[in-house]
């Protein structure tokens, strides 16, 4: 090929660069620029990120903030072109695919296998977990957190599409299996995912992705990890950091839930990752890259 494009901060984006790298293919880095500033979390994510950045030929960081990480590692500057995230982009094409009935319909029904009649009626938390960072004592507190708030609420639902990893599994299903109005259900896809966040309340989760979608819907969100690398939505006020921590996740959770003043802040703060315009953006970086190269060669 003449450009191979990665994703994201998988394992399979590093070895794919890599792969590109020596067959001397040029690679484009969608999502650049991301940086905890520790090596070991999220794990292993920020070294795969990290190790590929060097190979790129060309950068499409998200944010000026991970564009400034990017030059501040010495990547040349015409190789780097902020361009909003491309999640964004499908977030909103799938909320317009939504508002078809048939669509909406079919998710609904879907949904319904695991979750109770009139469950949308009533107000709801989604919850994610998966971060390696949080195997052990993280989800132990985590889950103590959740059965905490699920008893101090009992006028909210609480729905956690628990990760398949038996290290997940096995504390969530220990500490919250029997709440009643906490549900555990099995991961979802997609479509039906962006349905849970569009009409959740709050959104507690270590995902790197939720914390980029959930501020486009209006979503409080509350970040389980003692880090991130989407510092932008920290600085916005559409996020916080509250750790692994039953402490922190309760008295957040409690603020947000209990304070409408408190919730308004958090949900109409400005959403820093994009306006749903990353792809066109970075196709037409792609269309200077190949003018340029014709015009040298």
């Amino acid at each position: 090929p003449d450009m191979a494009l990665v994703q994201g901060d998988t394992t399979t984006v590093l070895m794919a660069s890599l792969a590109c790298f020596y067959r001397q293919i040029p690679v484009g880095h969608v999502e650049a620029g991301l940086r905890t500033g520790n090596m070991y979390s999220p794990f292993p994510e920020e070294a795969n990120r990290r190790l590929a950045a060097p190979i790129m030929s060309v950068h499409f960081p998200p944010t000026s903030l991970s564009a400034e990480n990017l030059l501040h590692e010495h990547m040349a500057q015409d190789t780097v072109h902020v361009t909003g995230n491309t999640v964004i982009d499908a977030l909103f094409l799938e909320l317009e695919q939504q508002e078809k009935p048939a669509i909406k319909a079919d998710i609904d029904h879907q949904l319904s296998e695991y979750l109770p009649a009139g469950w949308r009626d009533q107000k709801y938390v989604l919850v994610t977990g998966h971060r390696r960072e949080n195997f052990g004592g993280g989800f132990e507190q985590i889950c103590e957190a959740l059965a905490h708030l699920a008893t101090k609420f009992p006028d909210h639902r609480f729905i956690y599409p628990v990760h398949l990893n038996p290290n997940v599994q096995g504390p969530v299903y220990d500490k919250l299996r029997g709440l009643d109005n906490i549900h555990l259900i099995p991961p979802q896809g997609y479509r039906s995912f962006v349905s849970l966040m569009a009409d959740a309340r709050l959104i507690l989760t270590d995902s790197g992705g939720v914390q980029e979608e959930a501020p486009s819907l209006g979503k409080p969100v509350l970040v389980m990890r003692d880090t991130t690398e989407r510092p932008e939505g920290v600085d916005a006020g559409t996020v916080k950091l509250v750790g692994a921590n039953s402490v922190n996740i309760i008295a957040e959770a409690t603020t947000l839930l209990s304070d409408q003043q408190a919730y308004n802040a958090m949900a109409e703060a400005k959403n820093p990752y994009g306006d749903g315009q990353a792809s066109q953006r970075i196709v037409q970086v792609l269309q200077q890259y190949f003018d340029l190269a014709r015009s040298a060669a």
